[in-house]
């Protein structure tokens, strides 16, 4: 193999392993947390749709439902039957008692029990699984939360008529484009001493 070949050969390696970081780690949600048979009715009014919310669901993630199957089972459903607790036509239908159902895609999941009355009394489930593009993001503050910049004060000079009060630019986004700026060169140098390693190696 010459070493054009082997060059090419371990670039795109290289490529394909950065693309399947993330699918390699999958995680399983036992839903409602570590309680056994969580999937019931719950204690208190949206419960599980509260732990759903404090989770990050990934394509590739699975649910573990736990419940007793005798009494119980669990429904996916459309988004329709989820709020109408409407049972008469599930996506799938599970009676096992140890359920794992895997999230294949981005978007909502919904699922409701399949006894009699529980889907009513709080015993449903919605799950958001996150696309690729946000699931490798780091979630920031909303607006309402982000903390607020105190603005630096500095003594302004007497105002006479033929002045007129200095501008105040925020200086909030050009620190942040500059950090972002610098992050791309510092992954772009780091890129190009591998490839330039991988170059080397395949020219000894």
């Amino acid at each position: 193999m010459s070493s054009r070949s082997l060059f090419l050969c371990l670039t795109a390696v290289l490529v394909l392993f950065s693309m399947n970081l993330d699918s390699s780690e999958a995680t399983e949600f036992r839903v409602g947390g570590n309680k056994e048979n969580a999937w019931r009715i719950p204690t208190a009014p949206n419960e599980l749709n509260e732990w759903a919310g404090k989770e990050r669901f990934r394509i590739g993630d699975s649910l573990v439902f736990k419940y007793d199957s005798k009494v119980d089972s669990v429904l996916q459903v459309g988004e329709e039957g989820y709020k109408k607790c409407n049972k008469s036509s599930p996506i799938k239908s599970y009676q096992d008692g140890n359920t794992m159902i895997k999230l294949d895609k981005a978007g909502p999941f919904f699922f409701i029990s399949g006894a009699t009355g529980n889907c009513e009394k709080g015993e449903k489930l919605e799950v958001k699984v996150l696309s690729p593009k946000h699931a490798g993001s780091v979630s920031a503050p909303s607006p309402s939360q982000a903390p607020k910049s105190s603005p630096i004060v500095t003594p302004r000079p007497l105002l006479t008529p033929a002045s007129a009060p200095p501008v105040v630019t925020p200086a909030t986004a050009p620190a942040a484009a500059s950090s972002a700026g610098s992050s791309v060169v510092v992954i772009g140098f780091s890129t190009m001493v591998v490839m330039s390693t991988l170059f080397a190696v395949a020219m000894v």
